[in-house]
């Protein structure tokens, strides 16, 4: 388990629904992995990340794709990409990612919390 924090630093966490609108292979990234651009609503818009998700999910899986992300880091440069976003996934024994997903479709842009 990693180390405690508080109710305030988990408030600081802005974590939203989208909807993956476009998927691309990311060819020059270190490890196998997707460009990603997700549809967060009117009030953040549409930010692009990458994911390293291929072993679980084909491009034709995730277009449509309700997923759950931290929307406020800052970008972050991953090769020729910059990332706008971190998709959330649980990690599996072999290193295989399942995003996190709500159980049923919801407006873009709600907020988990």
């Amino acid at each position: 388990m990693k180390t405690e924090i508080s109710w305030n630093d988990f408030e600081k966490i802005d974590i939203r629904v989208g909807t993956i609108i476009d998927a691309q292979p990311f060819e020059k990234a270190k490890n196998p992995a997707y460009k990603l651009w997700i549809d967060f609503g009117s009030e953040i818009g549409i930010r692009k990340t990458s994911a390293q998700i291929t072993v679980l999910y084909g491009i034709d899986d995730l277009i449509g794709k309700q997923i759950v992300a931290v929307v406020n880091f800052p970008p972050k440069q991953i090769a020729d990409f910059m990332s706008e976003c971190l998709v959330l996934g649980v990690v599996g024994s072999d290193k295989e990612v399942t995003l996190l997903a709500p159980g049923k479709a919801v407006e873009n842009g709600l907020a988990i919390g």
